[in-house]
């Protein structure tokens, strides 16, 4: 069994619980309350934009020049593809530059990139390409569920139809055998802090979903500051 194969076989049970969370299990089915996409929208697209800049620390971290290229390439996708989709969502939505300009991540968007940060500093690729990937395939694999689903909704459509598509497997894929390759020629203890990033990130990709069905805040909030407070 390959080393992708045991992390996959070590988090089923958490991805399970993603597979059959409301928010994604009702974004199939067309009956998800656009508040808590809304919500979604706009707490990945500050995830993403740190995701891609994870990405771009493997490239500068490959240990030679095609592996740069392609990390840099996935940076690139992510900024040119998924970001390019929720810009599009953004403005279906009517979310405003005001709101992107006001906006403050919730505490699990700011948990899960903090987590990814840490691991790329800390770490070598294989760190890296670990903490990443559920985020790519754990995808990919809903994408697949939910390809016959025909939500009402057209958003929700396009959504299914991005992840589910033969580009973003390629792109599973593609990283699923960097991985492997990496895992055959690092130590136990590489391995095992490696199987950590995974099960972490896992863990926030049901935590991320719970997120946005729950339109999750911090627990105190912030009072308005005198230039926004009303008169």
């Amino acid at each position: 069994m390959s080393f992708s194969q045991l992390l996959r076989k070590a988090v089923d049970p958490i991805w399970e619980a993603s597979f059959h969370h409301p928010f994604v299990r009702e974004l199939g089915e067309g009956t998800l309350d656009l508040s808590c996409f809304r919500y979604y929208v706009l707490q990945d697209s500050y995830y993403l934009s740190h995701f891609a800049k994870v990405q771009a620390l493997g490239a500068a971290k490959a240990p030679d020049l095609e592996t740069t290229a392609r990390m840099a390439h996935h940076a690139q996708n992510t900024q040119q593809a998924e970001l390019a989709l929720h810009e599009k969502f953004a403005k279906q939505l009517g979310i405003t530059e005001a709101e992107k300009t006001s906006f403050i991540p919730a505490p699990t968007a700011y948990a899960y990139t903090s987590h990814l940060y840490r691991a790329a500093y800390e770490g070598h690729l294989g760190d890296i390409i670990a903490a990443i990937l559920p985020c790519y395939w754990l995808y990919y694999e809903i994408g697949e569920r939910l390809k016959d689903c025909k939500p009402e909704e057209p958003i929700y459509q396009e959504w299914i139809a991005a992840y589910g598509s033969e580009w973003f497997r390629q792109l599973v894929e593609e990283q699923i055998n960097r991985l492997d390759a990496i895992a055959e020629s690092v130590t136990d203890t590489d391995r095992k802090r490696m199987e950590q990033h995974f099960i972490i990130s896992s863990q926030y990709e049901y935590s991320f979903w719970e997120m946005a069905y729950r339109l999750e805040t911090w627990p105190i909030q912030r009072k308005e500051t005198t230039e926004n407070a009303s008169i």
